[in-house]
């Protein structure tokens, strides 16, 4: 039977890699709905090959979709709105903390979630989970899907502790000196994975590995201390688990996005992408400890993590204020990890986040206050 699939940010990474699996086995899947941020033209195309019942389309002119023979849904709040039409999954692949609303809608509708917004359990944390108790998240992050994976049918009793794989990003072997010079374009140039600009620069400050500790201690239970963090360059290896009797199990592939999406939407079955097989002949693994003095975005993340409350929410939002400015030439590479830790320094109390009012109101106030800081001038 085919399953019923809506797509959130399709014309993004993970969605345009999602829809090259829904091609690949067109007899698998009936799409229900697709959303964009603002790539109008893209969403028609999409549309147009893929037949959903609903288009949804966040901001820009919708009028572009305007004769589709579907359901048009648009402005401020479309890819929400889309998440609560009833489907078998809903894939998030919107990037940010615009996420966190879409995961919300869907999980309250019933549908399952098949999460590639890590931004949803950065800021939603508990909450989300309380409300995913019925209808578990499945990871669509590399790392957490082959952790996921490597954790089926197992008990609390049996896991010692999680691995969690990075690749180090274009930096990780360059000289502190050097990073004081790097720009967008050196920091956009992943050596393994294509991803939007956004992850790609967390990638490289090492805050994407961050905010996948704290994935990692929401999705699995896992306390902070038994996520483990190593660098390991060639990006075949994409997380394990630690057992009690001292044996790990950990999972490899090579890098390919569709493997983690495929096996996200269609849980618990797998099915070929045409990904080519690991190979073994002359092949070479290495782990490296990271380095947190230089890429201290790492373990501001792992702090946050462990503080709770609005702090993650804080560090997320001023992490993208920061990343954009780095993006925008208005900060060095090496001041995103200041701007978010200068704004960390300064979270009041805001209660518990178990509501989008409170988690909303702690976003904003971070986003101003690390605008406020970068406008001052970093640690000026």
């Amino acid at each position: 039977m085919k399953r019923r699939l809506t797509i959130l940010g399709s014309t993004g990474s993970i969605g345009l890699q999602a829809l090259d699996v829904v091609r690949a086995h067109p007899d698998r899947f009936e799409v229900v709905g697709l959303s964009a941020g603002r790539s109008a033209d893209v969403l028609r195309e999409q549309a147009a090959e893929f037949s959903p019942d609903f288009v949804a389309l966040e901001n820009g002119d919708a009028t572009v979709l305007n004769d589709l023979p579907c359901e048009v849904i648009s402005g401020p709040g479309s890819a929400e709105r889309l998440s609560e039409v009833p489907a078998e999954v809903v894939l998030n692949g919107i990037v940010g903390f615009a996420g966190l609303a879409a995961t919300v809608g869907a999980l309250g509708a019933g549908n399952r979630v098949a999460l590639a917004n890590k931004e949803s359990l950065i800021a939603g944390g508990e909450w989300v989970m309380s409300l995913a108790k019925d209808n578990p998240l499945i990871p669509v992050d590399s790392e957490h899907s082959a952790i996921f994976q490597c954790l089926a049918d197992r008990t609390d009793e049996e896991v010692r502790g999680i691995l969690l794989t990075a690749s180090g990003g274009p930096f990780f072997s360059t000289d502190k000196a050097r990073l004081m010079e790097v720009g967008p374009e050196d920091a956009l140039a992943h050596p393994t994975w294509k991803m939007g600009p956004k992850i790609t620069i967390d990638s490289a400050t090492m805050m994407n590995k961050g905010l996948e500790v704290i994935e990692a201690h929401h999705l699995f239970g896992a306390d902070y201390d038994d996520v483990h963090v190593v660098v390991h360059r060639q990006s075949v290896v994409h997380g394990g688990v630690m057992f009690v009797d001292g044996s790990v199990v950990l999972h490899a592939a090579l890098p390919d996005m569709r493997l983690p999406i495929s096996y996200g939407v269609l849980y618990p079955d797998r099915v070929d992408v045409g990904a080519a097989p690991v190979p073994f002949d002359g092949a070479s693994w290495t782990f490296e400890e990271p380095r947190s003095d230089v890429f201290r975005c790492l373990p501001l993340a792992v702090e946050a993590g462990k503080a709770g409350g609005a702090y993650p929410v804080a560090l997320n939002a001023a992490n993208e204020v920061a990343v954009e400015a780095f993006l925008d030439g208005r900060i060095q590479f090496l001041s995103i990890a200041d701007a978010i830790e200068e704004v960390l320094a300064t979270v009041p109390d805001f209660g518990k986040m178990q509501s989008m009012e409170a988690i909303t109101a702690v976003d904003a106030w971070a986003r101003d206050e690390a605008r406020l800081k970068i406008e001052r001038g970093v640690n000026a």
